[in-house]
């Protein structure tokens, strides 16, 4: 997710990635042991979300335990007969930023007030990464947890090596490095797709149908690091595959930029007509606020999903009523969707019931898609094992999490054909005109295979495992 990835960009000032703060419980599980069937769920009644049934509810929770044809092994670690333990990443320590554990309360918490997984309530455990310390906090999952879930770090790639050594199942909120990205016993909810450019609707879209004439002037400017100079090369690659041309290209530094007007200028001069910006909206705000004193205006922004907010909008102010600002969401709907989209809206209800002081952001609704899938996975194994979760998450082929994104086959290795644009107006976010027909998505991207080597992702064979070593 470029949310997550455009938070390298530097380590003292330009992080957004989506986070979290800790959970109550920073506990490992309790000694293992045979769980006994129980029906530990204080709850009295199942728990349906959008067009998933039962996602949560009381029953007997059966034994989690490995059998053998002579004896039973230890039970799946952080599983006992009343509980499930899951880990939540997040750089809380470094950005202040709480979206991944806010979603992880509200979503655990709607879950066990329905009875929980068969019975077992969810704890939630955030492992706070602090931005450099993912390893470390993986290290500690690897000890604790029966997976991940719901989370993420900017720097991803740091603890996939020792996942995979210690067959931790990840359901991330989002993934960022290329490393993490389709990393083997990682399941997303939805995009990114290793070796593949994830925005080839939404830039076909700017490109041919809304903006034809700004094809072969678009500029891209990106931060000063080693994850936003691949991510340049990638878009610029993309850009071109897709029938474009990149005319202008410069980086801004990682600690911030005083006066921008140097910038706009060169954009001005280039006649630069769509500008991908690859970096933090607080920039991004001020850059605007540059082109629209000095009288430019480009066709098109792409400000990504890091601007979808209202920091945004209060940042960028009268900028807003010049520039054109778009951003694609993912195929996850809109949140200014929720009056037509049930599972948006319960999404929103549940913040205002378990966590009203906080606000639902784009990330927290990934989250939500994230959460949504491990616990219908849990839920429908007899025995609950992470072989059992991870493959009834892998082999879904059309998930939705209950209404909240488009359709994304999770059996595929490449992109889902949907996508959703939103727009930044004076009057705040709202759905593009981008002729969607399906819904509030458009479904007829392009498939775009990077063509250069960007890296691979991580796999069970480079730790020496394999999938027969998963219990």
């Amino acid at each position: 997710m470029r949310r997550l990835l455009i938070g390298a960009v530097t380590v003292t000032a330009v992080l957004l990635a989506g986070c979290s703060t800790r959970s109550d419980d920073t506990t490992g599980s309790g000694a293992a042991h045979n769980a006994s069937p129980t029906a530990s769920g204080s709850g009295s009644s199942s728990a349906d979300f959008g067009t998933l049934k039962d996602v949560c509810g009381p029953g007997t929770a059966e034994s989690s335990t490995a059998k053998s044809s002579t004896a039973e092994s230890a039970p799946s670690q952080g599983v006992t007969a009343d509980r499930i333990q899951v880990g939540v990443m997040s750089d809380v320590g470094f950005t202040k930023n709480s979206e991944f554990v806010d979603a992880a309360k509200v979503f655990t918490s709607w879950c066990n007030d329905a009875g929980g997984i068969n019975g077992r309530k969810l704890v939630p455990v955030t492992r706070d990464t602090k931005l450099t310390e993912v390893r470390q906090r993986v290290l500690e999952a690897c000890k604790a947890d029966f997976a991940l879930v719901g989370g993420g770090s900017a720097l991803d790639s740091l603890g996939v090596q020792d996942r995979l050594k210690c067959l931790l199942p990840n359901f991330p909120g989002q993934s960022s490095q290329i490393g993490a990205i389709g990393s083997d016993l990682q399941v997303m909810a939805s995009q990114p797709v290793a070796g593949y450019f994830q925005y080839a609707g939404y830039y076909t879209w700017l490109l041919k149908d809304k903006y034809p004439d700004s094809a072969k002037k678009v500029g891209i400017i990106a931060g000063d690091s080693p994850v936003t100079k691949v991510m340049a090369a990638q878009f610029k690659e993309a850009v071109a595959g897709l029938g474009g041309t990149v005319s202008y290209s410069d980086l801004y530094p990682a600690a911030g930029v005083s006066d921008w007007t140097p910038y706009a200028q060169s954009i001005k001069n280039k006649g630069v007509r769509g500008l991908v910006f690859l970096g933090d909206f607080a920039s991004l705000a001020k850059l605007e606020q540059a082109l629209t004193a000095i009288g430019y205006t480009p066709d098109w922004i792409d400000a990504n999903s890091n601007a979808y907010g209202p920091a945004f909008l209060q940042l960028a102010g009268t900028a807003l009523a010049k520039q054109h600002n778009y951003a694609e969401l993912f195929a996850t709907a809109p949140l200014e969707s929720a009056a037509t989209n049930p599972a948006t809206q319960q999404v929103i209800d549940l913040y205002k019931k378990y966590a009203p002081d906080k606000q639902v952001t784009y990330p927290a609704l990934r989250a939500f898609s994230a959460w949504l899938l491990f616990a219908t996975a849990a839920r429908d194994c007899a025995t609950l094992t992470r072989t059992c979760v991870y493959g009834n998450a892998a082999k879904n082929t059309d998930w939705t999490a209950g209404g909240l994104q488009a359709p994304f086959d999770l059996t595929s290795k490449q992109p889902t054909k949907c996508y959703s644009v939103v727009e930044a107006t004076a009057k705040g976010w709202q759905a593009a005109d981008f002729q969607p027909d399906q819904g509030a998505y458009r479904c007829d991207a392009p498939v775009y295979k990077y063509q250069a080597d960007y890296g691979k992702p991580a796999t069970l064979a480079s730790v020496g495992k394999s999938m027969a070593d998963l219990k």
